[in-house]
């Protein structure tokens, strides 16, 4: 089983180069030059999400298994190949993120195979691993410097608060944390404190944060806490409706695609209240 690994050093914090792999158009832009078509992830990755892709004229098809602040990976789930894997893992250094990229695939046997083994194996694979590598740095960079809306995942015996959106439109029946957009000069935990204050009605207390960075559009990112209710009951004051919600209730939500994205790590905090 052929496999390849390329290693970059970002100088960005590990959940914001997390945030940065989710970016579905980043992977699409970043092989167009290298004669690689990739569609369907043109929005937020996610678990589930689906990646039609093609070399010329051989056509395949990648599900995402993992998008979460510990990397992304996708397997090929319809294509000439056996096998395919595509992984990236995120490791946190003293000097930055260590991103290790990796790709790995069974051919089909005999001399095609093996022939297939080296042209993938030493040129294309190593050149999406690069181009990949170069579009993530440079989008992680600038997510260091976004503008941040933050989100509250509430937890109460055991359960998640959340909201429906009323407005606009196409948000419109969708649900999502609270949460809100930081303003000037306030730290992310008192930029949630206020925002639950005003769409709830509730104090909360911030602990830390749930998931990676997500980015929403090119200089703004969501970033969701865990919160504990210290006063107050949760109202409905700007939105169509509020819910707690179990663990078994959370793939079923129809969420909002940023919040969508949070979901392993809104288990996991769930899990262990």
């Amino acid at each position: 089983m052929p496999d390849l690994r390329a290693t970059t050093l970002v100088e960005a914090p590990v959940r914001t180069v997390a945030g940065a792999l989710l970016d579905g158009r980043l992977l699409a832009s970043s092989v167009r030059g290298l004669g690689v078509r990739i569609s369907g992830g043109s929005g937020i990755l996610h678990v589930g999400t689906e990646l039609a892709g093609s070399v010329g004229p051989v056509r395949g098809k990648l599900v995402v298994t993992r998008a979460d602040v510990t990397g992304v990976a996708a397997s090929l789930v319809d294509g000439p190949l056996p096998m395919l894997a595509l992984t990236t893992d995120l490791v946190e250094t003293g000097g930055g993120t260590l991103v290790v990229d990796a790709v790995e695939w069974t051919s089909p046997g005999g001399p095609f195979g093996r022939l297939a083994d080296v042209v993938v194996g030493r040129g294309l694979a190593l050149k999406i691993l690069e181009a990949r590598a170069g579009a993530v740095s440079r989008r992680a960079t600038q997510l260091v410097n976004a503008n941040v809306v933050v989100g509250a995942a509430i937890v109460r015996d055991g359960l998640l608060l959340v909201q429906q959106r009323d407005f606009p439109v196409e948000a419109a029946g969708k649900w999502e944390v609270p949460g809100g957009r930081v303003d000037h000069g306030e730290s992310d935990g008192e930029a949630l404190a206020r925002e639950c204050a005003e769409e709830l009605g509730v104090q909360v207390v911030v602990g830390d944060q749930v998931g990676p960075d997500v980015p929403l559009r090119a200089e703004l990112l969501l970033r969701v806490f865990a919160a504990t209710l210290g006063s107050g009951e949760p109202e409905a004051r700007e939105h169509r409706a509020v819910r707690w919600i179990g663990p078994s209730e959370l793939d079923a939500l129809d969420w909002l695609p940023a919040d969508r994205v949070l979901v392993p790590g809104l288990r996991a905090l769930l899990s262990s209240t």
